[in-house]
């Protein structure tokens, strides 16, 4: 795993090395220059497969004609190098230089003949252009950005800020959808004239102008029809991936959660490989957010080499001013604190960790999919009713701050169920509805972007989808939403800053195209979530672990926000920072935090985005 940064216009080797450091925890084990001309390529090296001096890049061919720089891993390029050994000399072992020489053959067809997770660039010297291209489900990040000046591009922003040419303006409608999203979703990014390649997608640059072009998108028809046949083929789908994902040069081990997901992972892991293998855990010692105990039971059961790490509320607030710094886009999701805290436990044994991001978007797993289902139900309840008498019946619950009470879910359940309904998941899962964002953001600002449509993305979505079925479009959506721009980068940003690699099974790209095309009832069975993957694990886990409720890795952040972190988001969120900010009313977040602190309201997803805005914006805008 690798971090890459480049340029073509205005810049030279100073620039260069300046972004290209901005990201030395992607790869402290190398680093690499290459500049001709207007175009320059810089590379920071992980170094997972072929060690050696010969995996250093930038990476060239025989002639030096074709450059590369690389991150990410492609698990079939044994199988590429077997089709391009009689015809290319390979300096050395590494999967980068499959590329360059695939890339002599095919040109740009090359992208979709890669299996794995990656984001690229490849600058063809004797014809011109630069290629910039990211992996199918976008496990890897990879930014652009392009102004009269200068084209750019690198892993993540910091590196761009690095540039004297870049220019660091917030784009008030990605403001408007972090609000909405928790995070800015893809193609946007917190900055104007910046912006995330697309999955699936590669972009040539030429020197003026630029062109994307799609290699990939998920599809979801024609459907499976025997139930037996998709879990066989799944079986051997997963185990595939599994060992695929075991290949490495450096140690490796499993992220155990105890979850379905992970146990799924540290099976096939425990099956394909010849030694044992290594697991990580970490806990609470809040009860209803630890989950270690199940860790243990999977690991004695397929007797792994396991080691836990239990952390104490000092451990998880002592690392939460690093989001600041981690995090160079905001993106308010809370569990990076405990992934960050996993990954710089694992990586004090191993380079490669597997994880098992991606189950619960492809199978069903998350909680809202059932809420659509009794969603259908309580369509039949007049409106007047439901708004008039059960919101506000509802919004007298008491209060709880366990992880995923009850009163949490039914709260947002009856909040955001009126609308439309193609919006609706999202209003289940963002922090802020119209109404409070019409309300906090300053008036002058929220009337530049009262007409925008912030979920403008989740239409682009639904109107390149194959299939009509809701439970269709709801996956597709996670797929692209959610998944790619929270969780994958929750994991990148959190395990990287470790210099950590994490790999995703569940992601390989004949899982997701087989989960893709299963009838809806293989994976949500009346109220089963998770159905074909908990009959296929049958046998292979306890049956304990496989039906257990899910419990998701997060933190006690509504319980600290009142206590612990209180006199820290006083800070961030005072009236005084408010005001720099120049965004936002304080009146309303004064609101928010009291009412939070008296147990009126369970404000904490609310709380957590500001919290995380305004420390990004301490960091990177003041």
């Amino acid at each position: 795993m690798c971090g890459i940064a480049g340029y073509w216009g205005k810049g030279d080797v100073i620039n260069l090395n300046k972004m290209i450091d901005a990201v030395f925890y992607r790869g402290p084990d190398d680093k690499g220059i290459f500049v001709d001309g207007e175009v320059g390529l810089a590379h920071r090296r992980l170094s997972i497969i072929d060690t050696s001096p010969t995996g250093h890049q930038p990476m060239f061919n025989e002639d030096k004609s074709i450059c590369i720089v690389f991150n990410g891993e492609i698990y079939n390029y044994k199988e590429l190098e077997s089709k391009l050994k009689n015809k290319h000399t390979f300096i050395g072992k590494s999967d980068t230089e499959i590329i360059v020489h695939l890339y002599e053959e095919i040109g740009e067809e090359v992208f979709s003949c890669l299996s794995g997770m990656f984001a690229i660039a490849l600058y063809d010297l004797k014809n011109q252009k630069l290629f910039i291209a990211r992996d199918r489900m976008g496990k890897k990040p990879l930014y652009w950005s392009k102004n009269k000046e200068v084209f750019l591009f690198a892993s993540e922003l910091k590196s761009l800020l690095q540039h004297p040419s870049f220019k660091k303006e917030i784009c008030l409608e990605s403001l408007n959808k972090y609000l909405s999203y928790e995070y800015v979703p893809t193609p946007h990014s917190i900055f104007k004239d910046t912006y995330k390649l697309e999955p699936g997608t590669y972009l040539v640059f030429d020197g003026s102008k630029t062109e994307k072009r799609v290699f990939w998108q998920p599809t979801f028809l024609p459907k499976s029809e025997s139930f037996d046949a998709a879990i066989d083929k799944l079986g051997i789908n997963l185990e595939n991936s599994v060992k695929d994902r075991l290949v490495s040069d450096v140690p490796i081990g499993v992220f155990l959660s105890g979850g379905l997901d992970s146990s799924l992972v540290a099976y096939y892991a425990s099956k394909s490989s010849s030694s044992k293998i290594k697991t990580y855990s970490i806990g609470f010692d809040e009860e209803s957010f630890d989950e270690s105990k199940y860790a243990r039971r999977v690991a004695e059961y397929l007797g792994t080499e396991h080691y836990e790490k239990i952390l104490t509320i000092k451990d998880c607030l002592d690392i939460i001013p690093k989001i600041g710094e981690t995090l160079d886009e905001p993106m308010a999701d809370a569990s990076i604190v405990p992934t960050y805290l996993l990954s710089k436990f694992a990586r004090e044994h191993v380079t490669v960790a597997l994880g098992g991001d991606g189950g619960d978007e492809l199978f069903c797993g998350y909680d809202p999919v059932l809420a659509h289902k009794f969603s259908y139900i309580y369509s039949f309840v007049p409106k007047f009713i439901r708004t008039k008498i059960i919101l506000p019946l509802v919004y007298l619950l008491p209060t709880s701050h366990v992880n995923m009470s009850f009163d949490f879910k039914i709260k947002k359940f009856v909040s955001g169920f009126e609308g439309d309904e193609k919006y609706r998941n999202q209003r289940w899962m963002g922090p802020f509805s119209y109404i409070d964002k019409s309300k906090m953001i300053k008036t002058d600002i929220w009337n530049k972007i009262v007409d925008k449509n912030d979920y403008e993305d989740i239409d682009l979505y639904l109107s390149k989808s194959d299939s009509n079925d809701k439970f269709d479009n709801l996956i597709l959506e996670s797929e692209r939403l959610y998944m790619m721009d929270d969780v994958l980068v929750k994991v990148d940003r959190a395990s990287m800053m470790n210099s950590l690699e994490v790999r995703a099974p569940f992601l390989d790209t004949r899982v997701v195209d087989q989960a893709n095309h299963m009838p809806t009832y293989f994976k949500l069975n009346g109220l089963t979530r998770k159905f074909i993957i908990k009959k296929l694990m049958e046998n292979k886990l306890p049956n304990d672990i496989i039906y257990r409720k899910k419990k998701g890795f997060g933190m006690p952040i509504g319980e600290w926000i009142k206590k612990d972190l209180k006199k820290t988001i006083e800070e961030y969120l005072s009236e005084k920072s408010v005001k720099e900010m120049g965004l936002f009313n304080y009146s309303f977040i004064r609101e928010l935090l009291d009412d939070h602190y008296s147990g009126k309201m369970d404000n904490r997803k609310q709380i957590w985005t500001l919290f995380v805005f305004a420390m990004w914006w301490k960091k990177w805008m003041v």
